[in-house]
């Protein structure tokens, strides 16, 4: 005999139950899928994100809040550094480049960043902007691939007040009220697309950064803009990055500006610490999510014997014509099996939409271009609930193959 086909006839009668377990078991699934990928994706871009800057220096204070502020580019006052420190590093052999960063205006809602030609290259990674040309002048702007401005236009700045952060692309009222009415800015270009926070950045020569709040501007010549900095009195500066000459050079300037009120970090030490907390949060999320998932298989299984209970007559009946026992409890046992497989599979593909939605999310609050890679430990969830699952399902199937044959035709 079949048993496929007294499957089908129950999940027939069975009407929207059926489907409730279904759901159950899919949104079991899809929060486990969700939370794997989404964990993945943030590292991967994270980490990606901090490529570009080897070696970062600040004054002594919160490393945290430096990476954060300088690679990932959350509004706050870091404090800053002496202009002078500039000095030393045009003549110190073990740079190959370096390029101080000033922070605090914003245009439109995007921040503002003051730094070198050499930065705005990546370190001559970009050999041409991918519209227009990079900043040639103290006067001159180029965007990030984000930035809904266009080439050509002429911005003023604005000095970004504390704990007000503006939509992108708007001018709030804080921000109209704050203008550096003065400063006319053209924009000259636009940067190639690198999938970080900096996309969603203006960037314009440090020198302006400085002239706009009347502190010169580095150098003994006017319309000079990036190294040398020549000037007896250099502005101060919140950060700069270091990209050094090799590996040896990078630990032994780490170690120089770790004294004297500096500090010194590679990223990748920051983001360790950020990922070993991410996986301490996602080691209890997923014990939730397993505990989670093991109540919906006991409500399921308790929904399923309450339909075992319903269904009783029908199976007595097929034992009464001469069903075996062993085929009644493998109808149970596919009956209670097939939901929480169908559910399974449903969850996998809800996780993977899910996950699709929050990552646009992310991006769009980050600047974090998030890339999903699905791979067989996302899997681990579903195939964690088709397992127990088959196991439960043993339940009803046992109860099914116990099912006592004069008692059941005397309750008919």
């Amino acid at each position: 005999m079949n048993p496929f086909v007294m499957v089908k006839a129950d999940y027939r009668a069975m009407h929207g139950s059926a489907w409730a377990i279904v759901f159950l078991v899919a949104c079991a699934v899809a929060i486990g899928v969700a939370l794997s990928a989404q964990e993945k994706a943030v590292r991967q871009s994270a980490t990606y994100a901090a490529a570009d800057f080897d070696l970062v220096v600040g004054a002594a204070g919160s490393a945290t809040q430096l990476v954060m502020t300088t690679i990932y580019l959350q509004p706050d006052a870091l404090p800053l550094l002496p202009g002078q420190t500039l000095k030393s590093l045009q003549t110190d052999p073990r740079i190959k480049a370096f390029a101080p960063m000033a922070f605090g205006d914003v245009v439109a809602g995007y921040p503002l960043i003051g730094t070198t030609k050499e930065f705005v290259t990546r370190w001559g990674r970009f050999s041409a902007a991918a519209e227009g040309r990079f900043f040639a002048a103290e006067n001159e702007a180029v965007i990030g691939s984000g930035v809904k401005l266009q080439v050509g236009q002429d911005i003023t700045p604005a000095h970004a007040v504390a704990g007000e952060q503006s939509r992108l692309g708007e001018i709030s009222p804080q921000e109209q009220a704050h203008r550096h009415a003065h400063v006319h800015l053209t924009i000259v270009g636009r940067l190639p697309q690198t999938g970080t926070p900096w996309d969603n950045a203006i960037l314009i020569p440090i020198e302006s950064v400085w002239e706009t709040h009347g502190l010169g501007n580095g150098h003994q010549t006017d319309g000079i803009i990036g190294p040398p900095f020549d000037a007896d009195d250099i502005p101060p500066i919140p950060a700069f990055v270091v990209k050094p000459a090799s590996i040896s050079h990078a630990y032994q300037l780490r170690g120089d500006y770790r004294k004297n009120n500096f500090m010194a970090l590679f990223p990748a030490e920051i983001l360790v610490t950020l990922y070993q907390a991410m996986g301490d949060v996602r080691d209890v999320l997923l014990v939730a999510t397993v505990l989670n998932g093991v109540l919906i298989l006991a409500a399921i299984i308790l929904l399923v014997l309450a339909i075992f209970s319903l269904r009783r007559k029908r199976y007595v009946v097929l034992r009464a014509l001469g069903a075996p026992a062993l085929y009644i409890g493998l109808v149970a046992w596919l009956g209670a099996f097939g939901l929480i497989a169908a559910g399974c599979v449903v969850g996998l593909f809800l996780g993977w939409g899910l996950t699709a939605l929050v990552s646009m999310w992310l991006s769009a609050q980050t600047g974090l271009a998030l890339v999903l890679i699905f791979d067989w430990l996302q899997i681990g969830p579903a195939l964690f609930m088709l397992l127990s699952g088959s196991l439960f399902a043993l339940v009803p199937a046992w109860l099914s193959y116990r099912l006592p044959l004069h008692e059941g035709l005397r309750q008919l």
